[in-house]
């Protein structure tokens, strides 16, 4: 359906059916007509598979994935678009709405129930406010969704691919990098969007990992050192790691470790990480 890529269609679908797009829930449409094709594509949702989408706004991405997928099941929050994608996703046959918060949802019950024992593939563009927990609440499932392909703000896309020793590497870089592989495929700018939003965006693809890449005693223990190394990123690590978990503990784990206790923890690769927890567990 061509025009669902067509601003003044667009507005004149939501304004037919009394709605409008909402702020407060992050809602911007997408109205560049090569992005969806492209993000479909690159999700790699089987015809023997399924694809779970998080909002559908107007069904543009939608439609697509129903072209790539044996079952599309799209979780939606704002009811009002219930009647629109009625209309726009006539003759998709495979597709299923389910209302409801993907925050809130039991996901486990919802995939067991509407894919039963496929493959399946997360593919959606996230409301900027919401990202974070919505992203890390999906790399929980490891292996069950064969990749997480998300349209998300460009900061945060280049947040999640950056190296170690960057300026953009943080503790989301890293909480990411326990959990999935993340390949940066492509910008979308502002204008793609109606409305536009104030900065530009980026698809970013994460593969999950059966099991993480590293061995990890205590998780908890991991991503507590984590979001202390970089709580205090200009701090040496030995100071970072002092403030939370008191200075003898924290140069005692560094040392059985090896990591200097002057680095920062912007220079450590996700292994690096592992070692230092593992020895606070010790």
């Amino acid at each position: 359906m061509k025009e669902l890529t067509d601003i003044s269609y667009v507005r004149s679908l939501l304004e037919r059916h009394g709605t409008r797009t909402k702020k407060g829930l992050g809602q911007n449409f997408i109205v560049n007509p090569s992005v969806c094709p492209r993000m479909a594509r690159a999700c790699g949702a089987q015809p023997d598979g399924g694809a779970l989408e998080i909002g559908c706004g107007v069904g543009v991405l939608t439609r697509e994935l129903s072209r790539v997928a044996g079952k599309v099941v799209c979780v939606e929050l704002d009811a009002s678009l219930f009647p629109i994608l009625e209309e726009t996703l006539d003759g998709c046959e495979n597709v299923e709405l389910v209302q409801g918060d993907v925050l809130k949802v039991d996901l486990d019950a919802l995939i067991a129930e509407k894919f039963g024992d496929m493959p399946v593939a997360v593919c959606a563009n996230l409301p900027y406010y919401i990202t974070t927990p919505v992203l890390m609440r999906l790399l929980e499932y490891g292996g069950r969704f064969t990749a997480l392909t998300l349209m998300v703000q460009k900061e945060f896309a280049q947040r999640l691919a950056a190296k170690p020793g960057s300026s953009a590497y943080g503790a989301l870089t890293v909480s990411a990098a326990y959990r999935a592989k993340t390949d940066l495929l492509f910008g979308v700018s502002a204008g793609s969007f109606m409305p536009p939003p104030k900065v530009d965006s980026a698809v970013v693809r994460l593969t999950p990992y059966a099991q993480p890449p590293v061995e990890v005693a205590d998780e908890a223990v991991f991503f507590a050192v984590v979001r202390a190394a970089f709580g205090q990123r200009r701090k040496m690590l030995a100071n970072a790691l002092g403030a939370a978990f008191g200075k003898e503990r924290a140069l005692a784990a560094l040392e059985a470790a090896g990591v200097p206790p002057t680095v920062r923890g912007e220079t450590l690769d996700v292994g690096r990480f592992a070692a230092i927890a593992n020895a606070m567990t010790m």
